[in-house]
């Protein structure tokens, strides 16, 4: 088995940046490489100052100052770092396809075909390629066939090691994993990865497959947990209809422990890059395959997902008096959860596009995301003109800055300082009545209905 003494990871991303900042921290005598073609963000991963990571993920900061320039280094030099290291990893963006054949729904492979054409031009000495991009299945199999095609003669052993992190609990996640999945065919390159992740993680976390099982569990995971947030929110409108309330339905339920509590928290509805993109691609494999009752199936987790959100930005405008035309709507949080500064898949992002249809003025206050990054979000939606939508949303630093003189306010991310606001004096400052609409479930009903306002929680 070949010692593994460099590693170079392609892409620095969400995915690439952490996971790689982790594993340098915990084998310092590897040096870790992280490459992207996109100079700012490496600037910001070399920022002297920690809080200007490109990435918001609690700890990160820290493990970032501990290996960073010991042996963990960011640069946009990927030739370089590809012909240096024995193992590479593959860690580029893998977006639903937008176009062509499988648009909606197949994974976008065009950034991952790129990659290993520059690793097969650039390599002169044999490599292990790791995928770490969530890819749909026998992926691998177009990876080897470019290498092994267009190579120099290299020989190329391809693992796949997909990633199993929570946004927002990304470094406990890596640093006590539930498992660690690694697939591949060549048992001396599938130790190599082994003993690397051995460092930290006991063996029997380790669990080693074909290529092919690797892939497909990654999406699989992602599908049951996103089937289960889609499950409790279907029972959240039953819930509403007959008087029941869904957080005692989900405690009920969570007892089983055939069941279990996590994942059963109903709210406006799942978010972030894996869950809509990993379904979506199951999707798609499966009516590739023909089996049309199996993508039916897993696309309604999607189809319920979306009326999640409609379904609350229609509860907003019925309660306001079926009009929201002119009326100032705050929304505290933007990015898809709590802790991260991730908006892909946010629901705040089709909430706003509803009420903004209906001429709503929306004012946003998220601690972490960006104005650019909110107005990128709407503009990619593509609803409006990018002035129409500076025009009806505005951005603020201050929440209560955003709150004073609102018709209303609701809750897309569960960021826990909204908890510890001064609602009485919130209250005061808004125009009457009051409306909250907590998409997230995290504020107390009876401490605001006390205060005065009309508030609407999922599945009460």
């Amino acid at each position: 088995m070949r010692e593994i003494k460099r590693i170079a990871c392609v892409g620095a991303g969400y995915v690439g940046g952490p996971t790689m900042s982790v594993i340098a921290q915990k084998n310092p005598t590897i040096t870790i490489t992280v490459v992207d073609l996109n100079q700012s963000r490496i600037d910001a991963w070399n920022d002297p100052d920690l809080n200007n990571l490109p990435i918001y993920e609690p700890g990160l900061d820290a493990v970032v100052g501990e290996a960073r320039g010991r042996n963990l280094f960011f640069s946009t030099d990927v030739d370089k770092a590809i012909a240096e290291a024995d193992m590479i990893f593959i860690s580029v963006n893998t977006p639903t396809k937008t176009y062509g054949k499988g648009k909606g729904q197949a994974a976008d492979l065009k950034y991952i075909e790129l990659c290993a054409r520059q690793i097969a031009r650039v390599a002169k000495d044999d490599k292990i390629v790791v995928e770490k991009s969530t890819l749909p299945v026998r992926t691998a199999a177009t990876l080897k066939s470019i290498l092994d095609n267009t190579g120099n003669g290299v020989n190329f052993h391809i693992l796949s090691n997909p990633e199993f992190l929570a946004e927002g609990t990304a470094i406990p996640d890596l640093h006590h994993p539930d498992r660690v999945l690694i697939g591949g065919e060549d048992a001396g390159a599938i130790e190599a990865l082994v003993q690397i992740y051995e460092a930290w993680v006991p063996r029997e976390r380790i669990l080693t497959t074909n290529l092919w099982s690797s892939e497909l569990s990654k999406l699989v995971a992602n599908a049951f947990l996103a089937q289960r947030v889609s499950s409790i929110n279907a029972i959240s409108e039953l819930c509403e209809v007959t008087g029941a309330n869904v957080d005692e339905v989900s405690r009920a339920i969570g007892y089983d422990s055939r069941i279990g509590p996590k994942f059963l928290k109903a709210s406006v509805g799942f978010g972030g890059s894996c869950f809509q993109k990993d379904i979506l691609n199951l999707v798609y494999i499966a009516r590739s395959y023909n089996l049309t009752a199996v993508a039916d199936y897993w696309e309604q987790v999607i189809l319920l997902n979306d009326h999640q959100k409609e379904r609350f930005a229609q509860h907003i405008i019925k309660t306001m008096y079926n009009t929201v035309n002119g009326k100032k709507i705050v929304f505290l949080g933007w990015a898809f959860k709590k802790d991260t500064n991730d908006t892909r898949e946010s629901a705040a992002i089709y909430v706003a596009d509803h009420l903004l249809e209906e001429e709503a003025e929306i004012v946003v206050y998220d601690p972490k995301v960006s104005a650019e990054q909110i107005y990128r979000d709407l503009d990619y939606l593509g609803t409006r003109s990018p002035s129409e939508n500076r025009r009806l949303l505005t951005v603020v630093s201050d929440p209560y800055e955003a709150l004073a003189e609102a018709h209303a306010v609701a809750i897309l991310t569960e960021w826990d300082e909204f908890k510890h606001y001064d609602w009485s004096n919130v209250k005061d400052k808004m125009k009457k009545p009051s409306f909250v609409f907590d998409g997230r479930k995290i504020l107390n009903r009876k401490e605001l209905e006390d205060l005065g306002f009309q508030y609407y929680a999922i599945g009460e």
